[in-house]
């Protein structure tokens, strides 16, 4: 509300990018005082009545004006990901989902795409270089969700580690921090998809499972339908 004002009163040609101002629609993402959140969820009483508030543009992406940044960098990364690929349909009311898969989607699927987590992330952050390799803590969540998926046929590890940098998140938990909707990405998702590029490369007996072909496809590192 105060940027409003101060475009109503004093800046009427300040760029901001806002939609809902409910904390729902991950519009209004920026740095206020240098710590991502979202705007509309900032309140100004939350701050000394002699701070000097500062809000400025995400850090890790280019500034198109005022306020606004050019996160198209994300959509390039969300286009890399394979889409969720579900087997064949069976006779209805074969397959059977556990509770916990329903649980564990619905925390992931909570993201708004504020991309604050993108922001904060230090290996883009402070590493412009790295972008190009690496997909970011959102993408991981994505990765993360479809491959627990128990009905997505497509192995997405050797991509997850490979193309989309996973190696080099070194799980400081700095995305988990600022995200708005409290995922626990770090701890849910991120070491997870460690865990499982982990098994499938080094577990002895996921490799010797492999050569002699005991390994299920449902069962390798997913939950059995």
């Amino acid at each position: 509300d105060i940027v409003h004002r101060l475009q109503a009163t004093q800046a009427g040609d300040l760029a901001v990018r806002w939609n809902c101002k409910a904390g729902k629609c991950g519009s209004c993402s920026a740095e206020i005082n240098g710590r991502p959140r979202l705007m509309c969820m900032t309140r100004l009483s939350d701050f000394d009545p002699v701070e000097t508030v500062t809000v400025t543009p995400m850090r890790s992406f280019p500034v198109i004006r005022d306020l606004v940044t050019d996160v198209s960098f994300n959509y390039e990364k969300a286009s890399e990901l394979p889409s969720f690929a579900p087997p064949p349909r069976d006779a209805d009311g074969k397959r059977r989902m556990a509770q916990v898969d329903v649980e564990r989607g619905q925390e992931f699927r909570k993201c708004i795409e504020c991309f604050l987590c993108q922001n904060t992330c230090h290996v883009v952050r402070d590493h412009e270089e790295n972008k190009p390799a690496f997909a970011g803590p959102r993408f991981f969540l994505r990765y993360a969700e479809l491959d627990m998926h128990p009905l997505d046929t497509h192995d997405r590890r050797q991509l997850a580690q490979g193309a989309a940098g996973l190696g080099m998140c070194n799980i400081t938990k700095c995305c988990t921090e600022v995200c708005p909707e409290h995922i626990k990405i770090t701890d849910n998702a991120i070491i997870p998809m460690k865990e499982r590029v982990v098994d499938r490369k080094f577990d002895p007996l996921v490799w010797l499972g492999s050569k002699i072909g005991l390994r299920n496809r449902d069962n390798d590192g997913r939950t059995e339908v």
